[in-house]
């Protein structure tokens, strides 16, 4: 009988950062599909929701800057529990209160209902900058690619069981009687005791002391971050200015979209973002493998390419069934990038900014994805129902083409280590 072998860089600290991502994911999971459908479940149109997703991105990039700046400083730890905190306190304000007013400012500062969606792994938001740095600090450079494909693998398989929970409040119906808006009230009051065991698990991860960190100049004050640091993170601001704009028109509503357009309701959708994050989770270890095949710039940019054309063709579908496959699809090919993409931002940065360049480089695209959610609502609303979509793919191929551009003559440590990758050339 053959015995399960664990990889050798799979240490308890890792272990304790993967929980916290599955129950982040897990919470993320149901929260993007019952929080749209919650908020159309009280009355609320299309343009309320695309203001309260907008409220929510606003606020998340201030605190994704927030973070990744002042988690280099004081420490990545100290912002993931603080994050699982504001979670916590937006789930609970979430279950007490159906005043707008209140929802839109528990949605600001916690973020609720965010997310990258359906097999994203729970790659996302305030979270990402300090997550991603202390991953790559305890995986080594080596197994940096193996440890983000793992990890996102985890997420996608709580996702997977998140989108299932997303079923309770029809369940609950169904068996008990139970109005949808308790059954909905009911998973944010668990996603208030989530947060706090996110909280809890994180505690007892290590981090290593940075010396000289970039943000603490004499007596506190800050200090520029280096030349070739800051010129990596403006080509990756430009680009993920695209992706804001794309993921703005895209997440937020697309659950919306498939309950507007075919009529289905969050039962539907939470089994097809169920379908999804299964799906999804092999592209996840393979990513690794095709990195190492094509390079980690190729790889992101032909995955992108084709995930384009998928969602293109998503919009003319003529039912259901055809557009939630198509929706699969580009979400298998899309997934393929995203652990490879954040490996190769930590392996092309200096260790000790890693927390600052992942938070400065993803500002531009929380900023460019806060406005695009009421937009995309009005645009729903009072245009075509099918034009938010069409944006997000024209959006997504443009950053493609910029991706391709800034940094096909770059290459991360392991690349050049393993010969066969020179670089061009100084970033």
């Amino acid at each position: 009988m053959t015995r399960l072998r664990w990889p050798n860089w799979l240490r308890r600290d890792l272990v304790l950062l993967f929980v916290q991502r599955a129950l982040r994911s897990l919470t993320q999971a149901y929260l993007i599909v019952i929080v749209p459908i919650y908020f159309a479940r009280l009355g609320f149109s299309a343009v309320a929701i695309g203001v309260l997703f907008t409220a929510s991105a606003i606020s998340s990039a201030l605190l994704t800057a927030a973070v990744g700046l002042l988690a280099d400083r004081y420490g990545r730890k100290l912002f993931l529990i603080l994050l699982s905190l504001l979670t916590a306190l937006g789930g609970l304000v979430f279950a007490l209160s159906s005043n707008f007013l209140i929802l839109l400012l528990a949605a600001a500062v916690s973020t609720v209902g965010r997310g990258g969606g359906a097999g994203s792994g729970g790659a996302w938001g305030p979270f990402f900058p300090a997550e991603q740095a202390l991953l790559a600090e305890q995986a080594g450079e080596q197994n940096r690619t193996a440890v983000f494909s793992v990890v996102s693998f985890v997420g996608v398989l709580a996702g997977a069981i998140g989108s299932l929970i997303a079923l309770v409040p029809t369940a609950l119906l169904n068996w008990l009687g139970l109005s949808l808006v308790a059954g909905d009230r009911l998973l944010f009051a668990l996603t208030a005791g989530l947060g706090i065991v996110m909280a809890i698990v994180v505690l007892p991860v290590r981090e290593r002391a940075l010396t000289e960190p970039p943000s603490a100049g004499p007596k506190g004050r800050l200090v520029p971050l280096s030349p070739q640091t800051v010129n990596l993170v403006l080509r990756f601001a430009t680009t993920n200015f695209t992706t804001g704009l794309a993921v703005g028109f895209l997440g937020p509503l697309l659950v919306y979209w498939f309950h507007a357009r075919y009529g289905v309701d969050a039962a539907a959708i939470g089994t097809l973002f169920f379908v999804i994050n299964l799906a999804t989770a092999p592209s996840y270890l393979t990513a690794p493998r095709l990195a190492r095949m094509l390079g980690a710039v190729n790889t992101v940019v032909i995955t992108r390419a084709l995930s384009v054309v998928l969602l293109a063709l998503q919009v003319l579908m003529p039912t259901y069934l055809l557009a939630a496959a198509l929706y699969l699809a580009r979400m298998i090919v899309n997934t393929l990038s995203n652990p490879v993409r954040q490996s190769y931002v930590m392996g092309i940065v200096e260790p000790r900014e890693r927390a600052s360049a992942a938070g400065l480089s993803s500002l531009p695209s929380q900023v460019a994805g806060s406005a695009s959610p009421a937009l995309a609502g009005y645009l729903m609303q009072t245009v075509s129902l099918n034009l938010p979509i069409v944006l997000a793919a024209f959006f997504q191929l443009i950053n493609t083409l910029l991706y391709y551009l800034f940094f096909r003559h770059i290459h991360p440590s392991e690349e050049k280590e393993a010969g066969g990758w020179p670089d061009d050339g100084p970033p």
